[in-house]
């Protein structure tokens, strides 16, 4: 049941979706500068990768490096390069 007291004992605050929320407020900065619609796909496409690989524990460095390492042999499939694919680095 909820009480008068556990609500008072309650720490209410918005601090955690504030901090899941900013990286896309950066990015989204980014994209309204950019000049053309196609360079504003680029940058959402490359922002979304490297969310994608931080919520899944990946080092940045190391999944990009690996991503463009495989990329360049030009693969059929690209599904191993997904980051929940990927072993943490």
């Amino acid at each position: 049941a909820c009480t008068e007291q556990a609500l008072v004992n309650t720490n209410i605050n918005n601090n955690r979706a504030e901090r899941a929320i900013k990286p896309f407020l950066i990015g989204w900065k980014n994209w309204v500068f950019c000049n053309t619609p196609r360079a504003a796909k680029a940058t959402a496409m490359r922002y979304s990768i490297i969310e994608t690989a931080k919520a899944n524990d990946l080092f940045i460095d190391s999944y990009l490096h690996f991503c463009l390492d495989e990329l360049a042999n030009k693969p059929d499939n690209v599904d191993h390069l997904l980051p929940w694919h990927v072993k943490h680095s």
